[in-house]
């Protein structure tokens, strides 16, 4: 994949403290490493509740449990960073 891609990063809520909400922070470290990368994110909220999905040119090459990514952060110790990163260059 070219550097400067669009990624859409799909993201439902999921439960924390008793709450159910979309909530960012454990996106932060996704989304560092792919900038890290050249690549561009945007944010879009679905009603699947704990997933994480990335799409690039309208195909997804990615999905995780948004509750396995790190709380903030980098993403730079994230295995799950490495491996979506690792997603996204490899599609077409």
């Amino acid at each position: 994949m070219p550097r400067n891609a669009q990624v859409t990063v799909r993201f439902g809520p999921y439960e924390s403290s008793g709450l159910v909400a979309h909530r960012t922070f454990r996106l932060q470290g996704l989304q560092a490493a792919l900038r890290e990368g050249g690549h561009q994110c945007v944010l879009e909220e679905t009603h699947e509740w704990n997933t994480v999905e990335l799409v690039v040119n309208g195909e997804s090459v990615y999905t995780c449990d948004i509750k396995q990514l790190q709380f903030g952060g980098d993403g730079k110790l994230d295995p799950l960073c490495k491996e979506a990163v690792v997603a996204v260059e490899n599609a077409y």
